[in-house]
């Protein structure tokens, strides 16, 4: 956490969204991370996406563990919800206050030592329910709070800035999320804000479990000779799947596509997700195609970016459970206590 807080005071002609906010109004206090950190840029592209979606600041809530992603959102939304739980337990407790008021737009932020190691489980079970949230990893392949050891993320034979060499298998976060049933599933870099940002606009929008792993390079103990999440082996590695835009999905706005160039998927919520693909023959609504291709291109030492499944008909963990619509603490005594009657034929059903 910081205590450094950046100037109120605003230039009167900065750009305005269409609430009247500017940029300003989605940043937070200053970053306490090393200079040049992926996380830093991450940070900026999740203050643009909610800036040009026009989002109420107050509206979403992030949820985050320990590590160094997980200090990242007190440099975005500062005046948003948030709340910084234990090491490995962000899943749970977004998933309890996304059961206690689905209104807010739920950001879950966590690290590959964070999601992959001690927090596995929970990133399982919180994906597997399709709790309505935009779950993003900011994956440096490396504990760089506590020297840069390997994280479970981190690719077999790929070397420690002290030349040790990683004997370990990798656990892929993006295929375990098309596995386990995530209903959005992206692979991004922190050095391509023209591909991030569309996809955490496109991944906010959507209903259900979205999921970005977003490789993140750490300048102190995982951006050099060997390692595989360096920025330079992302640039030379990185195969884009699709070219992205994003058009939310309001009256006013008219497209006129030509036929081939570009497949349309529409959001549940109404909204458009636009994919110019490099490649014909990629089908984003194919989850086992999604799957196979993950590693096939890891088999040839490729980092996949872009969207690589979306399904068009996701549906929540609300829907599910058939919880209330209500924020629950908004429910009144009588809703909360409906009687001894109410309480007899749950009995009844039981027997």
């Amino acid at each position: 956490m910081t205590y450094l807080t950046k100037p109120k005071f605003q230039h009167p002609d900065l750009p305005k969204n269409a609430l009247g906010y500017t940029h300003r109004d989605y940043e937070g206090k200053i970053s306490t991370l090393c200079a040049g950190c992926g996380h830093d840029s991450i940070t900026a592209a999740v203050v643009e996406a909610c800036y040009e979606l026009s989002i109420e600041p107050h509206r979403v809530a992030k949820i985050s563990g320990i590590g160094c992603s997980s200090k990242t959102p007190d440099y975005f939304l500062g005046n948003s919800h948030g709340f910084n739980s234990v090491h490995g337990r962000m899943p749970s407790v977004l998933t309890g206050a996304n059961l206690a008021n689905r209104d807010l737009i739920y950001l879950g932020v966590s690290g590959d030592g964070d999601s992959a190691s001690i927090g596995l489980g929970q990133f399982a079970h919180c994906i597997r329910r399709g709790v309505n949230m935009l779950y993003m990893v900011e994956n440096n392949g490396v504990y760089g709070l506590t020297k840069g050891q390997f994280s479970a993320t981190a690719d077999r034979g790929s070397k420690s800035k002290r030349g040790a060499v990683n004997s370990d298998n990798a656990i892929d976060l993006a295929a375990l999320a098309l596995q386990l049933g995530a209903s959005f599933v992206a692979r991004s870099f922190s050095g391509d804000k023209t591909q991030l940002v569309p996809l955490i606009k496109a991944a906010l929008e959507h209903k259900g479990a979205a999921f970005i792993d977003c490789i993140s390079p750490c300048v102190a103990f995982n951006n050099h000779a060997g390692s595989t999440r360096s920025f330079d082996y992302v640039r030379e590695h990185n195969e884009a799947v699709n070219h992205l835009d994003f058009i939310t999905g309001r009256e006013e706005i008219k497209v006129d596509y030509e036929p081939g160039s570009v497949e349309l998927v529409k959001q549940h919520d109404g909204s458009t997700l636009a994919l110019r693909k490099l490649a014909k023959d990629y089908n984003v609504n194919n989850r086992l195609a999604a799957m196979s291709y993950l590693l096939e291109r890891n088999a040839a030492g490729e980092v996949v970016t872009g969207l690589l499944y979306v399904d068009p008909e996701s549906d929540d963990m609300h829907a599910g459970m058939n919880t209330v619509a209500q924020p629950l603490n908004s429910l009144s005594d009588k809703d909360l206590c409906p009687g001894s009657s109410a309480l007899d034929k749950i009995n009844a059903a039981l027997r």
